[in-house]
């Protein structure tokens, strides 16, 4: 899994109180592949998707990762 995703799914289980392998897996509700291949693109992108009532921003160019949840 690309680090910034772990990161992502980090921050929500932490918001959420639980371990991360308590989550439903990402794969069914992106293209985990897909996203792999844009953060590992020499582009500097933004991916932006939703995620268990999150948005999840990356920056591919830092890495950075946001987790927003519906009531910022």
């Amino acid at each position: 899994m690309h680090p910034a995703l772990a990161t992502a799914l980090a921050r929500i289980a932490a918001r959420e109180g639980c371990e991360r392998t308590a989550l439903p897996p990402l794969y069914e509700s992106v293209d985990t592949e897909a996203l792999v291949s844009l953060l590992e693109s020499p582009a500097d992108v933004t991916v932006r998707f939703e995620y268990e009532g999150y948005e999840v921003v990356i920056e591919s160019g830092s890495l950075e990762v946001a987790v927003i949840g519906e009531n910022e």
